[in-house]
């Protein structure tokens, strides 16, 4: 899109409802019952990566098959291959809240993915020093600095919450507390996960295809979409794939007996998503389900897949209305997530029992990063006037 018909402002909205999305999105998890994490982990999946990219593009770019079919190799691979490192992220990000609960963990394991998916990509086109030197962007970069500000209080209101509560109560809202554990696995998510930004980089030629054949400049990165979160979907069915095969679970999306019979996925991680089931091992009893479960159990995982795709199909649209300066798209997005997971993370009383300074550091935190989102928001606006008059 032209930035002179840019809308920063629009584009931060559009960022903050894939923000809620982001962070709501295993909540439907954990209603499914009697399945292993994979089987829940994978259905949700063929939703959120096959399933909703397909329909969307179908309604709303329908020449999106076209513009694929046209696209040079090179960008297809590239988008896809960035798409399969970012599932990889995808699926080991739960570690991280397994560690760190759900609001701390977002907002550590986000904060590395909005450092490095924001300032990779100028960096790596060797369009950062023209950003640098301009006031604009100055101001953007400024706002990115907020955002890790914000990122820095929230860990240490977790670092406090380790030192304040005993063994007992921290495992009470987060079974297996471990702030040193959480920060290293945080670091690792964070990284493979930002590359979800480098395959909308890479896919920059599709989306201008897309322009070119007629589709709608606010849907320019549906097809970008598909070929990226393809690759996402390929890695995780390899490895959700490898798990039904070793556990023999594949027969309980019909209802069948899967072979091991360990602690239901809802009570083994009551406030993780279904990422975090993932790394802790967790798979539920079976044999033990009400009829009609596994019917449940896929409207469920399809809920919380659409819930998930809504996160990049409305960050797709945000990044089209970002101007001049569209890397920041990505601290924005990742900002958003760690609000509202933070909010999330108060309404299931993750802190409940720490002190009030705790409790000081918290907001802080959050009110910083929501500070963020209106300065980089702010410094979009002013490159979209500066380049449009």
């Amino acid at each position: 899109m032209d930035s002179s018909t840019a809308s920063p402002f629009l584009g931060v909205l559009l960022h903050a409802i894939g923000g809620l999305a982001a962070a709501s999105f295993y909540l439907p998890f954990r209603k499914v019952r009697t399945w292993p994490w994979e089987n829940a982990w994978l259905m949700g999946g063929l939703f959120s990566w096959l399933i909703a990219p397909a329909v969307a593009a179908l309604f709303l770019a329908p020449r999106s098959w076209q513009v694929l079919s046209e696209a040079p190799l090179k960008s297809l691979f590239w988008t896809w291959f960035f798409g399969f490192l970012w599932g990889i992220g995808g699926l080991t990000f739960g570690l991280t809240m397994r560690y760190l609960g759900i609001a701390l963990g977002y907002a550590v394991a986000l904060g590395m993915c909005a450092a490095f998916g924001t300032l990779i990509p100028p960096i790596f086109d060797g369009s950062i020093v023209e950003i640098a030197t301009s006031g604009s962007g100055q101001v953007i970069l400024g706002g990115v600095a907020v955002c890790m500000a914000g990122i820095a209080m929230s860990g240490r209101a977790g670092l406090r919450k380790e030192r304040e509560l005993s063994d007992e109560k921290k495992q009470a809202s987060v079974a297996e507390f471990h702030f040193g554990k959480g920060m290293l696995v945080a670091l690792v998510a964070g990284v493979m996960s930002a590359c979800m930004a480098f395959g909308f980089a890479a896919g920059k030629p599709i989306a201008a295809l897309s322009v070119e054949a007629g589709i709608g400049p606010l849907w320019q990165n549906l097809p970008v979409l598909i070929a990226v979160l393809l690759g996402g979907f390929c890695f995780n069915l390899l490895w959700c794939g490898s798990l039904m095969i070793k556990r023999g679970s594949l027969s309980l999306y019909w209802g069948g007996q899967g072979r091991s019979e360990p602690e239901p996925l809802a009570d083994a991680v009551p406030d993780a998503s279904a990422a975090a089931a993932a790394e802790a091992g967790a798979v539920p009893e079976t044999g033990s389900a009400a009829p009609g479960a596994p019917l449940f159990n896929y409207l469920w995982c399809a809920i919380a897949g659409v819930t998930w795709y809504l996160q990049f199909f409305f960050y797709g649209m945000g990044t089209t209305q970002m101007g001049a300066y569209e890397f920041s798209s990505w601290t924005l997005h990742m900002a958003a997530i760690i609000i509202f997971s933070t909010v999330w993370g108060i309404l299931l009383r993750e802190w409940a029992g720490t002190r009030k300074a705790t409790h000081y550091w918290i907001a802080a935190g959050l009110l910083t990063l929501v500070l963020s989102t209106l300065i980089i928001g702010w410094g979009n606006l002013l490159g979209a006037q500066a380049t449009g008059h």
